[in-house]
């Protein structure tokens, strides 16, 4: 047994030593959890990052835009399986045509097998059908840089807060009516604005209205669209950080926007309880890939793409945000801060 240890305690000796021999920039190719000292434990990182998020809970902000009838209160009821809409949540609730945009904000806390997310859901009016529909993207556009702007003044602050609160716009899914035809010249404006600050998911909405090949015509219309006039749209190319994900946001590429069907009320097919929309003939089931593509707009922007879409707003928009705001001399972000005198130096002998 002895001479076992003595074996085992010169091959360490020799692993060292030859450690020590390479450069330092080149160690780290050698030395490697169990070939010194056995299992170092990083894996339990992630474990611990689990906890903590757990603990901590998530923080989730989504934008509906587009014009009023296209179902963006009982879609986003549908992906959360929640009344979270504005419309849903408000008693008594009437939705008028009004001279203006106004944004309302609507937060819930959603908990699912032990895991608490805080969805906020910012509701907009529709729009198209106003009064006046000359620049209706500003106020959203104003909203969505003003959490930019709070969350700065946060950041900035001497005694700033542990933990910033998020009210970020991580998301903005923005719904197309089910013409057939081409992308509306008010859509064209708005998510032009819009793709510069925030993500945009397009869908188009009540899809069941289109045939499966008049909804791949459009679908194919409203890409060239998009690519024509330059409007960026979620998830961007230049933000693929390796190939296994370039290859899964292809696909999502290929099928933007989604063509989706929204509704809170089951029904039964086969035995089973659906989520669809009944019609004269048979029932459309939302959550079937088969008859719409809800189910990859949910996976979309809850079970693969929720903290990517966090990461590219902290990351890229409120960064573009951060910058520009730092770089401008009015009004000065740091002219509240205190002035310190310069600490007097002494000589010492």
């Amino acid at each position: 047994m002895k001479e076992i240890g003595l074996e085992m305690d010169l091959e360490a000796q020799e692993k060292v030593e030859l450690c020590r021999s390479v450069p330092a920039d080149l160690q780290m190719s050698y030395i490697q959890g169990t070939d010194l000292f056995g299992y170092v434990g990083i894996e339990a990182v992630l474990d611990q990052m689990r906890r903590k998020t757990i603990k901590a809970g998530l923080e989730f902000n989504i934008m509906v835009v587009g014009q009023s009838g296209l179902g963006k209160s009982t879609l986003v009821n549908t992906l959360f399986k929640s009344k979270v809409s504005r419309k849903s949540c408000t008693p008594n609730y009437e939705e008028k045509i009004s001279k203006t945009v106004k944004l309302h904000s609507v937060s819930h806390v959603i908990e699912e097998k032990g895991v608490k997310m805080k969805l906020t859901v910012i509701d907009t009016p529709g729009f198209g059908d106003q009064i006046n529909n000359d620049n209706c993207w500003d106020p959203i556009v104003k909203h969505i840089n003003e959490q930019y702007e709070k969350y700065l003044r946060e950041e900035i602050n001497i005694n700033r807060k542990r933990r910033i609160p998020d009210s970020r716009v991580h998301c903005c899914i923005y719904f197309l009516p089910a013409t057939g035809h081409r992308l509306r010249p008010i859509d064209v404006e708005f998510m032009k604005r819009l793709g510069k600050i925030v993500s945009i998911v397009p869908v188009i909405a009540k899809a069941d209205t289109l045939t499966i090949e008049e909804r791949h015509e459009f679908k194919e219309r409203i890409r060239e669209d998009l690519t024509v006039n330059g409007i960026d749209v979620y998830p961007q190319r230049e933000y693929d950080e390796d190939p296994e994900e370039r290859v899964l946001n292809d696909r999502i590429r290929e099928s933007l926007p989604f063509a989706v069907v929204g509704t809170d009320k089951e029904h039964q097919v086969n035995g089973n309880k659906v989520l669809g929309r009944k019609t004269k003939w048979g029932i459309i089931e939302v959550e079937n890939v088969a008859h719409c593509e809800f189910a990859n707009l949910r996976d979309l922007l809850i079970r693969s793409h929720l903290q990517d879409l966090k990461d590219v707003t902290h990351d890229v928009h409120y960064e573009t945000y951060r910058v520009r705001r730092l770089n401008e001399s009015n009004p000065p972000l740091i002219s509240h801060l205190p002035a310190y005198p310069a600490r007097p130096i002494t000589m010492t002998e």
